[in-house]
C-alpha cells in the first residue's frame, strides 16, 4: 500500500464532480476495497459484542453456569481484541486513501496548470487557484472516507438488522426503517450545504485573490494613499465571507445536531419496544441485553453515515471546481508549418517593429506597456500576424517556438528553492525536452555535467552582474531562496531573472526593462556584459535607459505603439526631438549616479 507522491497520477476524469470522485476510487480501489472490509468486519464485530452478551447471560449468568460464563467471556475478550487491530488497519488504510487522494489531486492540478502555461493567468483568477490547491483537495481527500466507514456502516446496519430478526421481527423493521427516516430528514439539508458550499468556495477564491494583489501592491497603494480604500473594500468582502461561512455553520450544525440526536430518540424508541417484549415474556433477558447492545452498537454505523453524507456533500462541491479547472484548456496549437531553419528576422505589422537577426535592438517609448506588448507578439503569448522570416508565428508550432524563442517578463515568477535551482531551473527543463536553446558548450560526457552546469552558472550569474549576490550568501548557490526571492532585493531578484534567461541562452532573447531596478553602475556593468555574452545572437530589449540604448546596435522609437523612428541611440538623440525627450530624464539620473560613482556618464 505504497504512496508514491511522484508517480503518474493518470488521465484525470472531467465529466463531473461525482465522476471525479469514482475515479479517485478506481485509481487505488485495491486499497480501497481493503478499507471497506477493514471497516466492515470492524463495525459486524461491534455488533458481535451484544450477541456475545447475550450468550452469556442466558446460558451462563442465569443458569449458573460458570464453564459457559467464562467461555463467552472470553470470546468477548477475543473479539475486542480483534476488533482493536483491524480499527488500526483501518484507520492507517483509509488514511492512505486520503493521502493518495490529496496527492493525485494536487498532481493533476499542478500538471494541467503546467498545461495551461501563460494561458492561465486569462482563464482563471489566482485565488480560485489557491483555494482549490489549499482548500478543495483537502475537502476530496476526506470525503473518501465514504469507500471505508461508509461501506462498513452499510454492511454493519444489515448485519444488525439480521441480528435483530432472530430476536424480534417487529424490533428489526424498527432498526431497519431507521435509516431511510434520516436520510429523509437530512436529505434536503445535505443539498442546502452544497448549495451554500459553492457559494462559500466562491467568495474564499475572490477574497484570497483579493489578499494576494493587496500583498503585492502595498507599497504602490502607500504611495498613492489608496490603501485606506483598497483595506475597506477588503474588509467588506471579508465580512461577506463571515457570514457566508455562518449560513454553511448553521447548515452543517444542523446536520450535526440530527446526527446525535435522531440516533438517541431512536435508542430509546428500540430500548421501550426491547423492554416491554421482555416484560411480557416475549424475549428473554440476554435478548433484552442484546437488543440494548445492538442499539448502542448502531451508533457507530449511523454516525458514520450521516458524516459519509455530510462530507460527501462538500466533496462533490470540491470535485466540481477541480472539474471546472481541468476543462480549461490553452488556446488550440494549429501550427502547421516549420520554423525557419536559420536564423531569420522577426516582424511584428501592428508596430512595424523589424528584429534582425543576430543584432541587439532596443525598444524606447513613454509607455512601457506597448513595448511589453509587442514582446508578447514576437514570442507568440498573445495572437497577431507577427512573421518570423516568411512565416507566420501563428503557423508555426508553439514547442518549436518556445525552443528559441524565450520571453523575459519583469515580474517572472521564482520559485522557492536553492539558488542554483532557481536560477538553474528553466534551463534544466528545456535541455530535458531536447530545446535547441540549450548551451552549445554542453559536455558529450554525462560524468562533466555537473561541472559544465557550474560554470555555465557562474557565467550567466556574471553576464547579469550577479556574483555578488553569491558572493554575500552565505552558502552561495545553494542558499535556500524564498518564493518569488522574498529575501533578496528588488535588484537582486532582477538580476538574478536575467540570470536565468541568459543560462538558457535562446536563439531570441525578448527581455522587458530587465535593468529597471538597478543603480547606473550596476546597469553600465550589466549592460557591457549582456552585449558581449549575447555577440551574435537575437536579443531584443524594451528600455528607455540610455546605458542600454546607447549598447544597441538598432533602436526603434515607438509612439502610442507604432515605429516613429529607428536608428542608432546617437543618431536618433541628433536628429528626433521625441527621443531625446524620453530618454533625457533617465540620462540626467544616470549622470548624477554615475558621478556620485566616480566614472565618467555614458
Amino acid at each position: 500500500m505504497r504512496i508514491d507522491a511522484y508517480e503518474d497520477p493518470g488521465p484525470p476524469e472531467r465529466r463531473g464532480g461525482w465522476w471525479y470522485l469514482a475515479w479517485l476510487v478506481r485509481r487505488q480501489w485495491p486499497r480501497c476495497l481493503a478499507g471497506a472490509v477493514f471497516a466492515s468486519v470492524w463495525m459486524v464485530l461491534l455488533a458481535a459484542t451484544p450477541y456475545l452478551m447475550a450468550r452469556a447471560v442466558d446460558h451462563g449468568l442465569e443458569p449458573g453456569d460458570l464453564g459457559a460464563l467464562a467461555g463467552w467471556t472470553g470470546a468477548m475478550v477475543a473479539v475486542g481484541g480483534i476488533n482493536a487491530w483491524l480499527g488500526v488497519l483501518r484507520h492507517r488504510t483509509m488514511t492512505k486513501v486520503r493521502m493518495d487522494a490529496n496527492f493525485r489531486t494536487v498532481k493533476v492540478v499542478v500538471g494541467h496548470a503546467t498545461r495551461l502555461g501563460a494561458a492561465l493567468r486569462s482563464q482563471v483568477g489566482t485565488g480560485e487557484v489557491v483555494t482549490i490547491g489549499v482548500g478543495d483537495v483537502q475537502t476530496i481527500s476526506a470525503s473518501l472516507t465514504a469507500v471505508g466507514p461508509g461501506v462498513g456502516a452499510v454492511v454493519a446496519y444489515a448485519v444488525v438488522g439480521g441480528l435483530m430478526v432472530s430476536v424480534s421481527v417487529r424490533l428489526a423493521l424498527v432498526v431497519l426503517l431507521g435509516v431511510p427516516l434520516l436520510a429523509l430528514v437530512i436529505g434536503p439539508l445535505m443539498g442546502r450545504l452544497q448549495g451554500r458550499e459553492t457559494e462559500y468556495r466562491e467568495r474564499q477564491s475572490v477574497l484570497t485573490a483579493r489578499i494576494g494583489d493587496l500583498a503585492g501592491g502595498l507599497r504602490v497603494l502607500n504611495g498613492l494613499g489608496g490603501k485606506g480604500l483598497v483595506a475597506d473594500a477588503f474588509r467588506g468582502d471579508s465580512g461577506r465571507l463571515r457570514e457566508q461561512g455562518y449560513r454553511v455553520g448553521a447548515v452543517t450544525s444542523w446536520i450535526q445536531a440530527l446526527g446525535v440526536g435522531l440516533p438517541m430518540l431512536f435508542l430509546a424508541l428500540v430500548t421501550w419496544l426491547g423492554a416491554r417484549l421482555a416484560a411480557q415474556g416475549r424475549i428473554s433477558v440476554g435478548e433484552l441485553v442484546s437488543v440494548y447492545g445492538y442499539v448502542v452498537a448502531l451508533g457507530w454505523p449511523v454516525a458514520f453515515l450521516i458524516e459519509m453524507g455530510h462530507q460527501l456533500s462538500r466533496g462533490v462541491v470540491a470535485a466540481r471546481r477541480v472539474v471546472a479547472f481541468l476543462r480549461l484548456e490553452p488556446p488550440r496549437d494549429e501550427g502547421t508549418r516549420e520554423a525557419p531553419a536559420e536564423p531569420s528576422v522577426l516582424h511584428d505589422p501592428a508596430s512595424g517593429v523589424r528584429i534582425l537577426p543576430g543584432r541587439l535592438t532596443a525598444l524606447a517609448t513613454s509607455h512601457p506597456s506597448d513595448a511589453t506588448e509587442i514582446l508578447d507578439r514576437l514570442g507568440r503569448y498573445i495572437p497577431s500576424d507577427a512573421t518570423w522570416g516568411d512565416v507566420p508565428l501563428a503557423e508555426i508550432p508553439l514547442a518549436q517556438v518556445r525552443a528559441r524563442i524565450l520571453v523575459a517578463a519583469p515580474e517572472a515568477d521564482l520559485f522557492a528553492g536553492p539558488l542554483g535551482d532557481v536560477i538553474g531551473a528553466a534551463d534544466t527543463y528545456l535541455r530535458g525536452a531536447g530545446n535547441c536553446a540549450t548551451s552549445h558548450n554542453a559536455p558529450a560526457d554525462a560524468t562533466q555535467q555537473p561541472v559544465a552546469d557550474e560554470l555555465a552558472h557562474l557565467s550567466a550569474l556574471h553576464s547579469a552582474a550577479a556574483e555578488d549576490i553569491v558572493r554575500a550568501l552565505p552558502d552561495g548557490l545553494g542558499t535556500p531562496i524564498e518564493a518569488q526571492a522574498r529575501n533578496l532585493s528588488g535588484g537582486q531578484r532582477q538580476r538574478i531573472r536575467l540570470a536565468r534567461a541568459l543560462l538558457t541562452d535562446p536563439e531570441i532573447l525578448l527581455a522587458a526593462e530587465p535593468t529597471s531596478a538597478l543603480d547606473a553602475h550596476t546597469e553600465a556593468t550589466v549592460a557591457d556584459r549582456l552585449r558581449a555574452a549575447r555577440k551574435d545572437r537575437t536579443t531584443v530589449l524594451a528600455a528607455t535607459s540610455p546605458l542600454l540604448l546607447d549598447r544597441a546596435d538598432v533602436v526603434h522609437h515607438l509612439v502610442d505603439g507604432k515605429v516613429a523612428a529607428t536608428g542608432t541611440h546617437r543618431e536618433l538623440l541628433d536628429t528626433e526631438p521625441g527621443y531625446r525627450a524620453l530618454v533625457a530624464r533617465d540620462g540626467e539620473a544616470a549622470a548624477e549616479e554615475a558621478a556620485a560613482e566616480g566614472e565618467p556618464a555614458r
